[in-house]
């Protein structure tokens, strides 16, 4: 893997080769982060205080675009070291509070424009939202929560950032899914059941008419799980919308119910979204997944990569 480094004049700077390097890609929120190390050399001409994005390339293929959090300079032993970490292009989304505001109708161009563009963020193509009557953002919200609520609540699209660092509006491209089978390089493989956070009955209640709505997680429920949530909505919220929200609650909620980790010894073998088939001999879970999220990293043992996989109509 080759790196580079921006500094706030627009000057870009290859580091040294690494030595260790761990890149973290997931499908929203916490975002994207990077980890790296190398040989450091007193005499090298640019300052990490400098920096303020990171770019990484793998064979020739953009593999990370972020920007810098922190630099480390240490001198032991094995000499002088550089680490560098950071995280992707939505922590500047994150990091920036909105300026409240209402929208009698917001349209994509609107959203993109006042809350994506001013941070030098880029949109890769496709993405056709449609506009929404009456969208407020609210005082205190982060950017990020203004994109996410558009693209997410009204046009049905988890919004996340792709290796060239671009905001991506679209759906997820179900390709040919990956395969992990008996000739696949396998490290190891958990399957994790977690009922913590999981939501088995969500109430949405009206704030002005008082009228409730009950949303059930029957599978759940019949599991002998037990955990309610009261949910109060603006009196301008059709019945549909509460209806929808009471449902994307729980299916949000139970994202993270049944998953498996899998780490393989090799580099870059899924990106999040991405299906995946699971085909090994002898084990009762085969069958087919998506890739929630990839971490891939280089250290005294080579390269790996570790999916973590999902249900494939897992709700972000």
């Amino acid at each position: 893997m080759t790196a580079y480094v921006t500094d706030a004049n627009q000057v870009r700077w290859t580091l040294p080769k690494p030595v260790a390097w761990r890149l973290e890609y997931t499908v929203g929120v916490p975002c994207d982060s990077f980890w790296m190390r190398c040989v450091w050399d007193a005499d090298n001409l640019t300052k990490p205080e400098d920096w303020v994005r990171f770019t990484a390339e793998h064979q020739g293929e953009r593999v990370f675009t972020g920007v810098v959090d922190e630099c480390e300079v240490g001198i032991s032993a094995k000499g002088r070291l550089l680490e560098v970490s950071g995280r992707g292009m939505a922590a500047l989304l994150l990091d920036n509070e909105a300026l409240g505001q209402d929208y009698q109708v917001a349209t994509q161009k609107d959203i993109i424009h006042d809350h994506v563009r001013p941070y030098g963020i880029s949109v890769a193509p496709g993405a056709q939202l449609r506009a929404v009557d009456q969208f407020s953002v609210s005082t205190g919200s982060s950017e990020w929560s203004v994109v996410y609520e558009f693209a997410r609540y009204y046009g049905g699209v988890a919004p996340r950032f792709d290796r060239e660092g671009r905001l991506v509006l679209t759906g997820w491209e179900d390709k040919t899914a990956r395969l992990v089978d008996d000739s696949t390089p396998l490290i190891s493989l958990v399957r994790r059941d977690r009922r913590y956070g999981v939501l088995s009955q969500v109430l949405m209640r009206d704030r002005w008419s008082g009228a409730v709505e009950t949303v059930d997680n029957e599978f759940f429920l019949a599991a002998g799980g037990m955990a309610r949530r009261i949910i109060t909505v603006p009196a301008r919220s059709s019945y549909k919308a509460m209806r929808y929200s009471g449902q994307f609650q729980l299916d949000r909620s139970a994202a993270e119910l049944k998953r498996m980790e899998v780490t393989v010894g090799q580099a870059f073998c899924a990106w999040p979204g991405d299906l995946v088939n699971v085909n090994r001999s002898g084990l009762d879970w085969n069958g087919q997944y998506r890739a929630a999220g990839v971490t891939v990293g280089m250290d005294e043992s080579g390269y790996w990569s570790r999916m973590e996989l999902t249900v494939p109509d897992f709700t972000v």
